[in-house]
């Protein structure tokens, strides 16, 4: 009874499982991912992904240490941000750049507001813009031993061919978690399956994108199109591992299909028509920055304060 007492931040859906547990299940989804990444990009992705795990969950320790709090690092949720930050990483970026994007996540993003569940954005994403600002030339250079020149997406927007296949399996440039989309599903089908994320988000993302898409990207409905661009970017990662963030998502159900549709679109207007190829990420934190708006307009009436009876 005391636990249902106490007054805390959102969410407030309480579940069987623990915080730990849950995180330690994206964990898991992330391993094919993970794993397709270090074997198709080598060493130096697996040791970059180890440098962004470790500084995250250390710079989560130390600041409760200074702040003179209990450690939270046993509820996984900052390994979980140190691996997704890795995943959208090119594979030679700098280790210490690297690693300065951990501690920007966990302590700017995260700890100094109060921690997981009171943080509004999320903080891997909040880390990568910060990344793209501070050191743009390397988050573009995706060039490495296997693969060098355009990414898909930007060989697509400057008009050129793709191989779709390519894409699809993963044997093409990028960033390290971003290019098998496979891989991604596979970790995605998991999630589903553990009942951790639901499609309400990721679904309405991804219709909503691939309709303003035919819409307005001059193709029509052209499916190599279509499936170019859903395999393309960080689509597929965004849109299963990271707008289904706990904390930074919309808690009602009409606010999640909103939410689906809003990151859709913006992710259509940036691909389309700003200077970048991407804009998985820019979408996602715009709408961290819009859920409480989403959650205010799309919150239910209680009954008697203009609410409808049932």
């Amino acid at each position: 009874m005391k636990d249902r007492m106490e007054v805390s931040s959102n969410p407030h859906i309480r579940v069987k499982d623990s915080t730990d547990n849950i995180m330690l299940s994206v964990v898991i989804a992330l391993m094919p991912a993970t794993l397709f990444g270090v074997w198709n990009f080598g060493w130096y992705a697996a040791v970059l992904i180890l440098v962004t795990v470790f500084t995250a969950v250390i710079s989560e320790h130390i600041f409760c240490k200074i702040c003179k709090k209990k450690s939270t690092i046993a509820d996984m949720s900052a390994v979980v941000t140190g691996l997704l930050l890795a995943l959208n990483l090119p594979p030679h970026f700098p280790m210490w750049m690297a690693a300065l994007g951990s501690v920007f996540a966990i302590v700017v993003v995260k700890m100094l507001f109060g921690g997981l569940g009171q943080n509004f954005m999320n903080p891997a994403l909040g880390a990568r813009c910060f990344l793209m600002i501070s050191f743009a030339r390397y988050m573009t250079d995706f060039n490495c031993d296997a693969y060098t020149g355009a990414t898909p997406l930007a060989a697509m927007k400057a008009g050129n061919s793709v191989n779709i296949l390519d894409m699809v399996i993963g044997r093409t440039g990028g960033t390290i978690g971003e290019t098998s989309m496979i891989a991604i599903v596979l970790g995605a089908c998991f999630l589903i399956a553990r009942g951790v994320i639901d499609l309400k988000i990721p679904g309405m993302y991804l219709l909503s994108f691939v309709t303003f898409i035919s819409i307005f990207g001059g193709h029509g409905v052209d499916v190599s199109y279509i499936a170019a661009n859903l395999a393309g970017g960080g689509l597929m990662l965004g849109a299963f591992f990271m707008a289904t963030d706990y904390a930074t998502r919309p808690i009602t159900k009409k606010g999640q299909y909103l939410y689906g549709v809003l990151l859709g679109v913006l992710t259509g207007i940036f691909r389309l028509f700003g200077p970048g190829a991407e804009g998985v990420s820019y979408a996602i934190i715009i709408g961290n920055l819009l859920v409480p708006l989403i959650e205010k307009i799309t919150l239910p009436k209680a009954f008697g304060k203009g609410g409808e009876s049932v």
